[in-house]
């Protein structure tokens, strides 16, 4: 199915880490009938208010790039929230998508689908095959959930609704909040802070925390920092966090193993699936079970780089990147996660593409990002 240049597109959390970059990537190739809400005008949790934007807009074409998203202390310690609201997401969206005839939809995931002790590199066939890592779980529970929504109403209703697993990403607009960020913002911002408390800069610090203010609950009382509060008080916060002058704690033991794909690439793989790949394209149809059915499943399509690099080597390509001479610690009473997680992306060069931009080329493009912009999140 074609989606023409007139064509309008909702494209479901345009502001985020991954949205922004697919609508700019639309953008880019002419698409220009877009259609975005921030949270504050439509809050996708709510069936009634989501029915009501599909009933006034009614898009041809949806990409769900909205999601409640988060590090290992966030997944550990937010766990309802995590399926809770992606589940509620999830519904509304490709309900309403459903009902309204929507021609084509994208649905975003994440690698974390897959079992903590899956096949490397991952193919999309080992889903659901054994159990999952379990910081994670409530998430990746409700991302399953999403791809099977699409997987099943394709095969009942005859829709045009694929999913895409992308690995760990990262890119302009990320999340740069020191307590549910991923790992590698929330390592350039503690290795940059660091370096700017042990050289003294506290211009620099104070211009961080104020852009991005830093909060501690000690006790019943939340502690929050931001440019205009003493010393004092910002070092006793970034310490909580492993940020010291010249001394950075990162938790776990560095030693897993994460592949990185640049949001701005994902985009480009996204936008290359929505505009060349339909629901036909993404199983093998001569595979039968032994009662001679064929098990349409895992019509997901894998995107990321097939190449990983240890967190260790992460935080020291980082350090490298921002010149930080001081001290990287590693704290192995905090969890490390599922110690490998590489995807297997047969699937999507066969189906037309591949990754150009490189792990170091990425963090140094992120950090100079992080420097000019440093947009609040």
């Amino acid at each position: 199915m074609t989606l023409g240049k007139n064509s309008k597109i909702f494209v479901a959390g345009h502001h985020g880490l991954v949205g922004s970059a697919i609508w700019n990537n639309l953008k880019s190739r002419g698409y220009t009938n877009l259609v975005g809400r921030t949270h504050q005008e439509l809050d996708l949790m709510d069936p009634v208010a989501v029915r009501q934007f599909f009933d006034e807009e009614q898009p041809d074409a949806v990409v769900l790039a909205a999601a409640h998203v988060g590090g290992i202390m966030a997944n550990l310690q937010y766990r309802a929230d995590f399926i809770y609201q992606n589940l509620q997401i999830q519904q509304n969206v490709i309900g309403e998508s459903w009902r309204h005839g929507v021609k084509k939809l994208l649905f975003l995931g994440s690698t974390c689908i897959y079992p903590r002790e899956a096949p490397q590199p991952m193919p999309e066939d080992c889903l659901l095959t054994s159990p999952l890592e379990y910081t994670n779980e409530p998430y990746a529970i409700a991302k399953i959930a999403g791809l099977k929504m699409c997987e099943s109403f394709n095969i009942q209703y005859g829709t045009n609704y694929i999913a895409v697993m992308p690995t760990n990403l990262y890119g302009p607009n990320d999340n740069f909040h020191l307590e549910n960020s991923h790992v590698l913002p929330a390592m350039i911002r503690k290795i940059h802070l660091a370096k700017c408390l042990g050289e003294g800069d506290w211009d620099a610090v104070r211009k961080d925390v104020n852009l991005r203010p830093v909060s501690l609950r000690e006790g019943d009382r939340m502690v929050r920092v931001d440019g205009e509060s003493t010393e004092q008080d910002i070092l006793r916060v970034l310490l909580h966090y492993g940020i010291e002058p010249n001394v950075v704690t990162l938790w776990g033991t560095g030693r897993p193993m994460r592949e990185f794909l640049w949001s701005e690439e994902m985009a480009d793989a996204s936008v290359h699936v929505l505009l060349n790949v339909d629901f036909k394209d993404t199983y093998d149809t001569s595979v039968k079970n032994a009662d001679g059915i064929t098990e349409i499943r895992n019509c997901h399509i894998n995107v990321g780089t097939g190449k990983e690099i240890s967190i260790r080597q992460l935080a020291e390509l980082i350090q490298k990147e921002i010149g930080f001479e001081g001290e990287i610690r590693w704290d192995a009473t905090k969890p490390d996660g599922t110690l490998k997680k590489l995807t297997d992306v047969k699937k999507l060069h066969s189906l037309g593409w591949h990754h150009k931009i490189e792990i170091d080329e990425g963090v140094h493009r992120l950090y100079d990002w992080y420097k000019e912009f440093r947009v609040k999140n």
